[in-house]
């Protein structure tokens, strides 16, 4: 049976650890034990926080919307329940973004979610 010298396989496992942990402060960056454990908290963190990006800008465009809503004397509710009446299909970002740049548009569509309302 060859011989099997693992020179090369073991050092790409180390560097691409410590190409990850690259900017990482003292030896986190550095030493391969203490950046692969800061590597894999960093990439379990990377993980969740994609999921909860997504959470944080629906809520944030809700606010949005509730807020320029609220301007025309109409909640969020009963405004969402108005569009839907309506059969508008504007999603939450596309609302929360003409309740930001474009006002008048946002106020035509509060007077279709009054009136089907």
């Amino acid at each position: 049976m060859p011989r099997v010298r693992k020179a090369v396989k073991s050092r790409q496992r180390r560097n691409k650890i410590l190409k990850m942990a690259k900017g990482y402060r003292g030896g986190r960056g550095k030493l391969l034990r203490t950046a692969s454990e800061t590597v894999a908290r960093a990439l379990v963190f990377s993980y969740r926080d994609r999921r909860t990006r997504k959470r944080d800008f629906r809520s944030l465009w809700i606010q949005r919307i509730n807020a320029a809503a609220r301007q025309h004397g109409l909640s969020y509710s009963k405004f969402m329940h108005g569009l839907e009446q309506a059969h508008v299909d504007l999603d939450r970002k596309v609302l929360a973004g003409l309740a930001v740049a474009d006002p008048q548009a946002f106020a035509r569509l509060i007077e279709v979610a009054k009136e089907a309302a």
